[in-house]
């Protein structure tokens, strides 16, 4: 079997410069990488926890429904840092940042179960996370000791459970995918440096929302419909699995494009994500591994948050696809309508 090198060594070389920070960052990310493990083992046995994993089992701060393993992952979570350089952790899962270590220099948010509207259909679900730089010694929950725009961030990654358990890791100098190792239990790096290719043909969206979408993203996929005959002049393929961190993986091996745009009800007209543990962190991987991450208005990471859980739009994958929505959002008028995919004769026909 030919040697990777561990998580663990991998983490040690990030600090080996000694520069500040490195080595709290180096130990949250371990403690993360930790409770992904655990989780990783729960999800694995499946039914034979004598759980059902996917019950729901109230809502979390947003009003989303919980499932049993959301509130399981978040409390793993939380008890693998109690012993980190980290002050506070905000969570999908909590009303507001919970203090841990106050005083300490990082702050945590992350979504504990990322995906898991597909636990009990055994589809790929993930944890997502970003490690920050704390603003101040200690505040209040909405106060600028976590507000902090992504380009600030120290550190993100996701883990994907999957037929193989993958950590995806940016310390800020570049992507890098480590593989769970059952016999070990330890993450080892499989590849180093990965690269989403510029191009894609591919794209990612839930269509059944078709209606509620404004004017530049129906253009836009109006014009992936109308294939090599379309001004893009080019086939695309479509998918959508409804999982962000199986999208996201999906786009860093083989490219692609992602989009859960703003729509016309009420609480989506800012996005369906969450900027602080999904869009932030995973702008920063894409952006790593050379893709693109926007709004459509905005770099996702340039996103100047308003409160925690705040809700972003979210399109991220092949730098050259994202360039082109950011086209749409640019030239193309919010109430324009094409007539081939959404008018009378069209393929989701108006009613």
């Amino acid at each position: 079997m030919t040697e990777h090198q561990t998580l663990t060594s991998f983490l040690a070389d990030h600090c080996s410069d000694s520069r500040p920070l490195k080595q709290e960052v180096a130990e949250t990310v371990r403690a993360v990488a930790e409770a992904c493990v655990s989780i990783a083992e729960i999800i694995a046995l499946g039914a034979l926890t004598g759980n059902v994993l996917g019950i729901a089992q109230g809502q979390n701060a947003d009003g989303d429904e919980q499932a049993a393993l959301d509130v399981r992952a978040n409390d793993i979570v939380i008890d693998e840092l109690r012993d980190s350089p980290v002050a506070y952790i905000a969570s999908e899962e909590l009303d507001q940042p919970m203090p841990v270590n106050p005083g300490k220099p990082l702050y945590v948010a992350i979504d504990p179960l990322d995906g898991s509207s597909n636990i009990d259909t055994n589809v790929s679900i993930g944890t997502i996370f970003s490690v920050m730089p704390m603003a101040c010694d200690k505040g209040e929950s909405e106060s600028d000791c976590f507000l902090q725009a992504g380009i600030h961030q120290l550190a993100a990654g996701y883990v994907i459970y999957g037929p193989q358990t993958a950590l995806v890791l940016t310390l800020g100098n570049g992507t890098h995918i480590f593989t769970l190792n059952p016999d070990t239990g330890e993450f080892c790096l499989t590849q180093p440096n990965i690269r989403i290719p510029e191009d894609t043909h591919e794209f990612a969206i839930n269509t059944s929302n078709f209606r509620r979408w404004d004017g530049h993203i129906r253009a836009y996929i109006d014009d992936c419909f109308s294939g090599e005959e379309g001004p893009h002049q080019k086939n695309y393929n479509t998918r959508w699995i409804a999982s962000l961190v199986a999208e996201c993986h999906r786009i860093m091996v083989r490219g692609g494009i992602f989009l859960y745009p703003s729509d016309r009800r009420a609480q989506y007209q800012e996005g369906r994500l969450r900027l602080a543990y999904e869009g932030n962190p995973i702008a920063f991987l894409v952006e790593q591994a050379g893709g693109g991450a926007t709004t459509g208005r905005e770099r996702v990471m340039e996103v100047e948050p308003r409160s925690i859980h705040q809700r972003v739009p979210l399109i991220f994958g092949s730098r050259n696809e994202v360039k082109l929505i950011n086209h749409y959002y640019a030239e193309v008028q919010p109430a324009h309508e094409r007539s081939q995919l959404f008018g009378e004769r069209g393929l989701f026909r108006s009613r």
